[in-house]
């Protein structure tokens, strides 16, 4: 994995892990959302262009 790619896995934990402690389901659900709506940009930028039958 690249440097970048920890950190920002990092930075994550960091702010899951301070919601969860502050009790902020609300705010813990937004930064979930976001993360697997960029684990999803992710998977389609690496996804082939075309379909394999």
């Amino acid at each position: 994995m690249s440097n970048e790619i920890e950190q920002f896995l990092e930075r994550q934990d960091e702010a899951v892990s301070m919601r969860f402690l502050e009790n902020k389901s609300d705010e813990l659900t937004d930064i979930l959302v976001a993360a697997l709506e960029e684990a999803f940009e992710v998977l389609l930028e690496a996804a082939p262009a075309e379909t394999i039958h």
